[in-house]
């Protein structure tokens, strides 16, 4: 069975977010980073169907898991000085 990938733009619009690159990036930059111990779909600015989204699709390690995981690594990152 071959897995589907998606681009970061799909999972911002499944998200209900605008999924044009530069919003992408804004999300990205008034987010990041989140704290190391802090579970991605446990962020703050999610909505709760947001979250319950992220969650589920990490849990059923669905076609979204690759795109969620870059999320998860681009909110967790560390702006570089």
């Amino acid at each position: 069975m071959e897995s589907t990938v998606h681009p970061f733009s799909e999972l911002f619009a499944q998200l209900g977010l605008p999924d044009d690159e530069a919003s992408i990036r804004r999300f990205i930059a008034e987010h990041a980073p989140l704290p190391d111990d802090m579970r991605l779909e446990e962020a703050p600015f999610w909505t709760p169907a947001q979250s319950r989204l992220l969650r589920e699709e990490r849990l059923e390690d669905a076609d979204w898991i690759v795109v969620i995981d870059q999320l998860n690594v681009a909110l967790h990152a560390h702006p570089q000085s």
